[in-house]
C-alpha cells in the first residue's frame, strides 16, 4: 500500500495570525508568499509543481527550490539554502507523518517458518510498529517457482499470516495488519519454474 509520492508544498504567508473580522484589512500591495518544494520525508528527492499566474510561471523541481509571489507580479525564483527550509518550515515538517518503513523476511522451502535471521529481525519489525502512535502494517506472502501457482498463492497467504500472528500476539490490533499473498507473480530474482530460491520466500513487510 505504499502511497505514490507527491510534492509536499508549503505556503508561508507574510502575515499570520487571526483578527476579528472586523479588524480585518486587506493585505498590502508587495506582500509575498513564499512557496517551496520538500523532499518526500526520508528522502532527498521531490517530485515537481509549478507557480504560475497571468503575469508569469516558474517550476519547481528539485527539493528545496523556493519561488516569491508578489501580487501583481510575475513569480520568482529565490535562493534558498537547507538550514534556511529546516527553520522556516519546522513545525509543519515535524507534522509530516512518519516515513513507511519496509523489512523482508525470509521462510524456509515449502514452510511458514522463519529463518533464524528472519526470526531475529522481527525484532526490528516489532520495534518499528511500537513507535508509532497509530501503526498500519501490510505483510505480502511470497513463494519461489516450485509447486503449483495455487498452491504458492496459498502458501504465501500462510506465511503472510504467520507475520500477522507475531505481530498480534506482540500487542498489535489485528485491525491494523492487512494480508496478501503474491504466490509466486511478484519475484525477487527471476527464475524459471520449479526452481528452488530462498530469496523468492518470503514476506515484504511495510509499516506506516
Amino acid at each position: 500500500m505504499r502511497r505514490s509520492a507527491l510534492p509536499f508544498l508549503l505556503l508561508a504567508l507574510a502575515a499570520a495570525g487571526c483578527v476579528p473580522k472586523k479588524a480585518q484589512t486587506p493585505q498590502p500591495a508587495g506582500k509575498p508568499d513564499l512557496i517551496v518544494l520538500l523532499p518526500d520525508p526520508g528522502k532527498t528527492t521531490a517530485g515537481r509543481a509549478f507557480v504560475s499566474n497571468d503575469k508569469g510561471r516558474v517550476d519547481l523541481d528539485r527539493a528545496g527550490a523556493a519561488v516569491i509571489v508578489k501580487r501583481g507580479e510575475a513569480p520568482q525564483s529565490v535562493p534558498l539554502e537547507s538550514n534556511d527550509v529546516q527553520h522556516t518550515f519546522a513545525d509543519a515538517i515535524a507534522s509530516l507523518p512518519p516515513t513507511p518503513q519496509h523489512f523482508i523476511l525470509y521462510f524456509r522451502f515449502d514452510s511458514e517458518e522463519l529463518t533464524d535471521e528472519s526470526r531475529r529481525l522481527v525484532q526490528d519489525v516489532l520495534v518499528a510498529v511500537k513507535l508509532r502512535p497509530d501503526p498500519e502494517v501490510v505483510a505480502i506472502g511470497h513463494t519461489d517457482t516450485t509447486g503449483t501457482q495455487a498452491k504458492n498463492v496459498e502458501l504465501g497467504l500462510r506465511r503472510a499470516i504467520a507475520v500477522r500472528t507475531i505481530l498480534i500476539e506482540a500487542g498489535l490490533a489485528p485491525e491494523a495488519v492487512a494480508v496478501q499473498s503474491h504466490g509466486e507473480g511478484a519475484l525477487l530474482v527471476h527464475t524459471a519454474d520449479n526452481v528452488f530460491e530462498p530469496r523468492n520466500r518470503r514476506v515484504e513487510i511495510t509499516v506506516r
